[in-house]
């Protein structure tokens, strides 16, 4: 049998080209095999979701940063009144110049107080006058982040989504984002099914992991996990063992999400939280724990000081006394070794 697989090429040499289209047919048939699955099941969706979501988060921020830097030349009291980006870019493209801002209607976008306040401001601002020019420029840039919020608003709905179907016991633990962070970091959810709960636990801190096992210092309690809002309302000295409960519970509801049937439902999640949440409630009420034999009670120390008083006698220093020469002599004569005489019987 070997020797034939090994000069199958030869024997078939003349059927080289049936052969080339057998072998493409049987591998169109598996690709076709691993590909035809149930759509809402596939986990690839949901990586290239929150990764791209990440993505948006950062761009984001750095156009936001730019408008307001760019417009805080004109009008820099704007950005200290109005905290919220998309607010900040609508009132930018809707106002335009600050001198604008008094006969401009801003109930659309600002409650009434704000609105009175950036009104008053606009009048006595200390910024710089700007050209028609600059401010298409900045429009243009407040068009780009109003677009880009409202497209990050409609891809986490699809996220959402996305985790209720494939991962509804992870999503019931965890949330959305921190549970599609898992999946991206372990690369499918099967992949985090096989994981053990201590690794779900520390997921995402390797760096942190190895660096502490080279310098033998203590690992980290918690990786990705840490975002979850059960350990983010946990208290400080609850916070490494919430984690340590909770990586237990979502490395076994993702093994219910990844090979489980479709009839569970979010059924052991829901369970899992319920139970997290009154663990914490019992800890948090019970406290700080005692320690063992504080019931025993000691007698009250009491100091006792004694005061010397100063001696001047023993300032002079003390004259040798001098040794009788009959006492030399006896000293020096060497001591005499008592034999005893035996009898002779």
């Amino acid at each position: 049998m070997r020797s034939i697989r090994s000069h199958i090429d030869s024997l078939l040499d003349e059927h080289k080209t049936e052969l080339n289209a057998m072998n493409l047919a049987v591998a169109h048939s598996l690709g076709r095999y691993k590909v035809k699955f149930n759509p809402e099941k596939i986990d690839t969706m949901i990586v290239q979701a929150v990764s791209l979501l990440d993505d948006l988060d950062k761009e984001l921020n750095n156009y936001v940063m730019r408008c307001r830097e760019w417009y805080g030349w004109h009008f820099p009291e704007l950005g200290k009144l109005i905290q919220d980006h998309q607010a900040f870019a609508k009132v930018i493209k809707t106002v335009g110049m600050r001198q604008n801002m008094i006969n401009t209607d801003l109930s659309g976008i600002l409650p009434e107080e704000l609105e009175a306040k950036v009104k008053e401001e606009a009048e006595i601002s200390m910024g710089t006058d700007i050209s028609d020019l600059d401010l298409i420029h900045i429009s243009g840039l407040c068009d780009q982040i109003i677009e880009l919020s409202q497209y990050r608003a409609q891809l986490f709905d699809y996220l959402k989504n996305r985790m209720t179907a494939l991962a509804p016991n992870l999503t019931c633990l965890l949330g959305e984002l921190v549970g599609a962070r898992l999946i991206s970091h372990a690369g499918s959810l099967v992949s985090l099914a096989k994981a053990p709960a201590s690794t779900v636990q520390i997921l995402g801190a390797e760096k942190a992991l190895f660096r502490a096992l080279k310098t033998k210092k203590d690992t980290p309690k918690y990786g990705l996990i840490y975002h979850a809002q059960l350990i983010t309302q946990a208290p400080a000295k609850l916070k490494g063992k919430m984690a340590r409960k909770l990586a237990a519970k979502c490395a076994l509801a993702t093994r219910i999400d990844a090979l489980a049937d479709e009839s569970k439902g979010a059924e052991v999640g829901l369970e899992c939280r319920a139970g997290l949440e009154a663990v914490l409630r019992s800890e948090q009420e019970r406290g700080p724990k005692k320690i063992s034999g504080g019931s025993h009670k000691h007698e009250k120390y009491h100091f006792k000081s004694e005061t010397f008083e100063y001696d001047a006698n023993n300032d002079a220093p003390k004259k040798p006394q001098k040794r009788r020469f009959e006492e030399d002599e006896e000293d020096n004569q060497p001591k005499r070794v008592k034999v005893e005489e035996v009898e002779e019987a």
